[in-house]
Formats: structure tokens, C-alpha cells, sequence
């Protein structure tokens, strides 16, 4: 059972703090995106934001081994935090707890379609038709939080039949001004939790990226990120500087603050993160020329 991940730029929020303008982010994962896949991706990007598999609020606040599930070395910065949980009292606990370790940015998790996340306890994907509520949580979770610490949200289009761009645009609209958040990571389809399983969701309902500018449009304050389809750093980079002129709606390069990459990041690291921080990121050089270096 299986998520994925993200990206970023400043923010106008209460939790921001100061950045280059565009970043990229490498997979994350459930039972993937371990404290040794990420070192292994730091090793190929220093720059790439690099994000956590979901950990459970509850596990955060039960388990005697908190290292386990939180712990990083350094040089994993800049490390994304994310939390699965649906309940704003636990998720201020847990997100008391995650202060402690130093994460750049905590998100939530409103995006996961496995059965594991979006049946009992309604977290993952199932948020989404509760958008007062993800509002109320992520106002916990950055009372939780210092105020050096980003927050986001990452989401999908829709779920089952509420898949309207006027249903995505009232998710933003609540989450953004009742819960004060200011980023929000779109995976570019909508989610079907009746009749699909995970691995389907991640392929099967179409992708929509026009949606994700078309809020940049509508939400000129917020921070969007495009999630899904993009495999590589080169096409990360096309979809940063993506010509809007005729797409969409006027919206010029640079009008998207940031591209996730998810599977292909895992399956083919050398592939998706070897040339990153130069293509991406207009670094000097990459990390390491080869493989055996």
C-alpha cells in the first residue's frame, strides 16, 4: 500500500520563511522513502526537497520509538515531514513531537487512495469532502509548530463524483482561508475510492494538469505544486517553464511554484535525480558524475 510526493516556493502564510522560488521534490512513499532511499537521493541532488513516507499521527504519540519513524541526519535537509491523521487534537500532539527533529515543512496528507488511509479514521484521499475539517487540522498543526516551519496540504483533483474544478477550487478556497495555509501539492487527477485499488488510482483517472494553473490562476497568493505524470528533472523543468501564454489562461513560466515526482523518483533515481540540481536548480554541477563515483 503505497502514496507518493512533492514541491515548493515561498509563502505567504504565517508559516513561511525565505527560498529560491522554484524547487522540485523526490518521491515519498509508504514503506519506500526510508531514512536510507533519502540518503541515497542526497547523495545524487543536494537541493531536491526530499519528503518522509506518511507517518500516523497516532504512531507519533504511542510509539517508544520515535527515532525510528522521525529521526534524519543533517545533511537530509530540506526534509518534508508528512502526517496522516484527521483528528486536530491528535495532529497538534503529533505535531508538537515532529517540532522537536527540525523538519522544514510538515504536510497533510489529503491524497492517499489505499484502503489502509482512506476507509477507518478518514485520512488520505477521504479528506478531501471534509474540507472544514482539514482546515481545523492544519490550524493544529501549526499551533503545534514554531514559526520557522512550513505547513501544506497535499491533495488530488476530486474524490468519486465530487471531481468538479468548482469542488477542488472550494477545498482551497476553506483549507487556505480557515486554516491558514498557503501551499497545497496537487496530484493532477481525482481519486476513486469505490471500484479502483491504489496502484489503479495512480494511473488509471485521467490526468488533468490544466487544473493545477488554472488555480494558480484563481489563487494568485497561493503556492501550487504539480504532482503526476512528470518523470523526469528535464520535464520537471519544462513544466516550471511552461509557456502559459496560449495554455493556460495567460499564465507565464514560472506561474506553478514546483513539480513532485513520486514513483519515478524510486524506481530510477539516477535517472529522475542525477542532473537535477543543474537542470532544476542551475547549480554549477551535480553531486556525482557517475555511478560509481
Amino acid at each position: 500500500s503505497t502514496c507518493e510526493s512533492a514541491s515548493q516556493q515561498p509563502s505567504s502564510a504565517s508559516h513561511s520563511a525565505a527560498q529560491p522560488s522554484l524547487l522540485a521534490f523526490a518521491a515519498r512513499r509508504m514503506e519506500w522513502t526510508d531514512v536510507h532511499y533519502r540518503q541515497l537521493a542526497r547523495l545524487l541532488s543536494k537541493h531536491t526537497w526530499l519528503w518522509t513516507e506518511m507517518v500516523v499521527d497516532k504512531t507519533i504519540i504511542h510509539t517508544p520509538l520515535l527515532d525510528k519513524h522521525l529521526w534524519f541526519p543533517p545533511e537530509q535537509h530540506p526534509i518534508v515531514l508528512q502526517l496522516g491523521g484527521s483528528d486536530p487534537a491528535l495532529l497538534l500532539q503529533a505535531a508538537k513531537v515532529a517540532a522537536t527533529y527540525g523538519y522544514d515543512e510538515i504536510n497533510l496528507n489529503c491524497g492517499c487512495p489505499s484502503d489502509r488511509v482512506a476507509g477507518a479514521g478518514c485520512f488520505g484521499a477521504a479528506l478531501m469532502l471534509q474540507p472544514e475539517l482539514v482546515a481545523d487540522c492544519m490550524a493544529a498543526i501549526q499551533q503545534g509548530l514554531g514559526p520557522s516551519t512550513l505547513v501544506s496540504v497535499k491533495c488530488r483533483l476530486g474524490v468519486d463524483d465530487d471531481d468538479s474544478y468548482e469542488q477542488l477550487a472550494h477545498f482551497v478556497r476553506v483549507v487556505s482561508t480557515r486554516g491558514g495555509v498557503s501551499r497545497f501539492v496537487i496530484h493532477a487527477r481525482k481519486c476513486l475510492l469505490r471500484g479502483l485499488s491504489p496502484a489503479q488510482n495512480r494511473s488509471v483517472p485521467p490526468l488533468r494538469p490544466d487544473w493545477v494553473w488554472a488555480l494558480k490562476r484563481d489563487f494568485p497568493h497561493l503556492s501550487f505544486q504539480l504532482n503526476g505524470g512528470v518523470l523526469s528533472s528535464y520535464a520537471v523543468n519544462a513544466a516550471i517553464n511552461i509557456d502559459g501564454s496560449s495554455q493556460h489562461a495567460a499564465l507565464g513560466p514560472g506561474a506553478i511554484d514546483g513539480v513532485m515526482v513520486g514513483r519515478a523518483g524510486y524506481n530510477d533515481p539516477w535517472g529522475v535525480l542525477s542532473d537535477a540540481d543543474v537542470s532544476v536548480f542551475g547549480a554549477a554541477s551535480n553531486p556525482a558524475v557517475s555511478r560509481q563515483q
